[in-house]
């Protein structure tokens, strides 16, 4: 049977440019694997879709026009309920049959198999394959109603129904045009009140003529380019916006770059046909406002794409996307530089109303502002802060001061004209106002690092910053936490999960970095959780918030560590099993890593297993033995061993040296491998039972000191 490839559009007016990627995605993906589970479609076709503003559309390779007839074995009935004592065919059976088309001649030939416990019958038949027009259809509509619509619409149809202009039907938005073509021919398909047939529209102003008429399937890409001035695939619109950005660029010069923004770019290619892009300016003295304002509102109200130069600064040029392509652009550029110039105004007046005040003198106004109706005002908020930051810095190394007065004003720009119209720059702007302000330089930093989740704090570190973004988050998860609002499957309204993540990030750049001594950091997570809760009013909050938050939190880390790919999950539960500071689980789990590669070592971890399995059914045992009550040569070999091995590894341990204080305890293999084949640990006699349990009891204490070695056993 001949194949042929297939093309099929769907026309309709301007969708959701932020839609319009996944609408694509999702049109040609469920279409053809609709088309694939009824055999008119091989499993490895190649499928390509497009997606422009106004139409949906995919191209399938070799597509049959009818399916291969398939051999089909239906259950029936249970044998005792379809044939008689004499073996004959019952009514129930045979109405089951004519129900199938089938009649009394096919009951010699049906099957019997055992269904469970019964044996049942079972026809066998040949089922005939969709026709493409048949299958087409299906697909179509099922298609149809799985799109990803972010928001369905309801018109009236006007035609192709029963009752025009009254008859409604659902979709994304109108559509006004369905195109099905296999090879040369049309599938005669429809949906929403739509015949198909092998008509489209091109660009609304710059199609050359209309309507634009698809020859066949493997036409429509070329001929909506040539014709209809459209450039329907949106991977190919996009990367033509990336060319002419870049050149538009390197036309200006200096080493300038669009700025890099990939949902920016997916919302302007959702938002253009044929794009062209502009180079456009705006007065140079709209940049004494912070290029953070500028290029926000130039992005998210214009959709434009600011220039930065060489060094990362904004410039006063700008490109546009534009969906025409006239012969004298400058109306056009025109136009762009007069609807971003009252947008840019707006900034600086809101930049040079904002500095008339200093954050200070609008803390007081946070009073007035509810953050929860059980936990208070920002202003009740703000003390919480300050008493945590104050108490984080004095564990890290912060000045306490610096600490407390970051606190104060970290949340004072709220207050201010411009977060009030771009909330996005929060934290942003408080920096720069409180480097106007006089502010000290760590403090303005600490400020507007809040939301900077990504910043890089390990080559120039300031430890106001960390302790105030400790702080803040803390607060954050005890109290929400406490309130009884935790995460639930996909629902994190308060973003805890990101808030226990980043603090574990925090405080693993806290152990990991150079400018710390170990012997500084005095920062304990069950330590900072009791001191924040301590903050709320006595009684709010649920009495297992910190054991619970503690769980959440290195729940939240291992996954993280695991997720990487760096560590394999093994070694990352190793350490985090033991509930170490989470400063310190990083340096363990590389050490850890070191060890597992060790010879010794799958040995030691499984002695380590057998050690834990044989304390667990034992009461508490002390970790001391009596030298005087070692009988057996092995025992006294591997007791001699630690006395030896033990006090180093513990010394490199309370050093920090936790790859050296693993190596150490490699060496204890032979003797603990002899110990268990050649010692009898629940002796009879009582003393001698307790002194080699203590014995492993220490030798336990001292391999579990950096990690649970047991988990490394296979």
């Amino acid at each position: 049977m001949t194949t042929k490839n297939l093309l099929v559009e769907l026309f309709v007016e301007e969708l959701p440019p932020k839609a319009l990627k996944k609408l694509g995605e999702a049109f040609a993906t469920v279409l053809a694997d609709s088309l694939k589970a009824q055999g008119l479609v091989a499993a490895d076709a190649a499928v390509t879709h497009f997606a422009s503003p106004r139409r949906l559309a995919v191209h399938v390779a070799a597509v049959a026009p009818q399916a291969a007839d398939k051999a089909v074995s239906q259950k029936l009935m249970p044998v005792a309920v379809g044939l008689d004592a004499s073996g004959n065919a019952t009514p129930a059976l045979l109405k089951k049959l004519q129900a199938l088309g089938a009649d009394a001649s096919a009951v010699p030939a049906l099957k019997r198999a055992m269904d469970g416990k019964a044996e049942a019958l079972f026809y066998d038949s040949m089922v005939k394959g969709a026709t493409l027009g048949d299958g087409l259809q299906k697909a179509l509509l099922e298609t149809i109603a799985k799109l990803p619509i972010p928001k369905v619409m309801s018109y009236q149809l006007q035609s192709g129904c029963e009752l025009p202009g009254w008859t409604s039907v659902s979709f994304v938005r109108p559509a006004h045009g369905l195109v099905a073509l296999h090879g040369s021919d049309v599938v005669p398909v429809q949906a929403l009140g739509l015949q198909s047939g092998k008509r489209t529209e091109g660009h609304r102003f710059e199609a050359a003529v209309s309507p634009v008429v698809i020859a066949d399937a493997d036409a429509y890409a070329a001929t909506l380019a040539k014709d209809g001035a459209v450039i329907a695939s949106f991977a190919e619109r996009r990367a033509e916006i990336v060319r002419q950005l870049d050149a538009a660029a390197a036309q200006v010069g200096g080493g300038c770059k669009p700025i890099e923004d990939d949902a920016l770019l997916d919302e302007v290619t959702a938002l253009v046909e044929r794009p062209n892009v502009l180079i456009c300016e705006f007065e140079a003295q709209f940049l004494e406002v912070p290029q953070e304002c500028l290029i926000l509102t130039m992005k998210a109200n214009q959709k434009y794409f600011p220039l930065l130069d060489a060094a990362g600064k904004l410039t006063n040029k700008f490109l546009v996307v534009s969906n025409i392509k006239p012969d004298d652009a400058s109306f056009v550029i025109g136009g762009n530089e007069r609807v971003v110039r009252p947008r840019l105004a707006d900034a600086k007046f809101f930049f040079d109303q904002d500095r008339k005040k200093t954050l200070a003198s609008r803390v007081d106004g946070l009073g007035k502002v509810v953050y929860h109706n059980k936990l208070g005002t920002q202003g009740e908020r703000m003390e919480r802060v300050r008493a945590i930051a104050k108490w984080v810095a004095e564990r890290i190394g912060a000045e306490p001061a610096l600490a407390d007065r970051a606190a104060v004003l970290a949340k004072a720009d709220l207050l201010t004209d411009m977060v009030g119209e771009f909330p996005e720059l929060q934290g942003v702007m408080g920096g720069y106002y409180a480097r106007h302000d006089g502010e000290d330089e760590s403090v303005a930093e600490a400020i507007e690092d809040q939301y900077l989740l990504q910043r890089d704090h390990t080559a120039a570190v300031n430890l106001v910053s960390f302790a105030l973004d400790i702080a803040d988050r803390v607060e954050t998860l005890v109290g929400i936490w406490g309130i009884g609002l935790k995460p639930t499957g996909e629902k994190d309204p308060f973003a805890l999960r990101r808030h226990a993540l980043t603090l574990g990030n925090r405080f693993e750049l806290l152990g990991l970095a150079t400018f710390l001594d170990v012997g500084q950091m005095r920062l304990h997570l069950a330590e900072l959780l009791d001191f924040a809760q301590q903050q709320f009013p006595p009684e709010l909050l649920s009495s297992d918030t910190v054991s619970g938050l503690s769980e959440f939190i290195y729940d939240r880390y291992q996954n993280r560590l695991v997720a990487n790919g760096l560590y394999r999950l093994e070694v990352v539960d190793a350490v985090v099993s033991t509930r170490p500071p989470l400063h310190d689980i990083v340096p363990r789990i590389q050490a850890v890593k070191v060890f597992a590669a060790l010879p010794e070592a799958p040995a030691l971890a499984a002695a380590n297993k057998r050690i834990s399995n044989i304390l667990k059914k034992t009461d508490d045992v002390d970790a001391h033995v009596s030298e005087v009550l070692l009988q057996e040569a092995a025992e006294k070999a591997l007791f001699a061993a630690m006395q030896t091995v033990l006090p180093q590894a513990q010394s490199q341990w309370q050093a920090g040296d936790y790859t050296a204080s693993l190596q150490s305890l490699a060496a204890l293999r032979a003797p603990v491998d002899a110990f268990f084949e050649d010692v009898m640990v629940n002796a009879e006699q009582m003393d001698l039972r307790l002194n080699r349990l203590g014995l492993l009891k220490s030798l336990h204490v001292a391999m579990n000191r950096v990690a649970d070695l047991s988990k490394l056993a296979a």
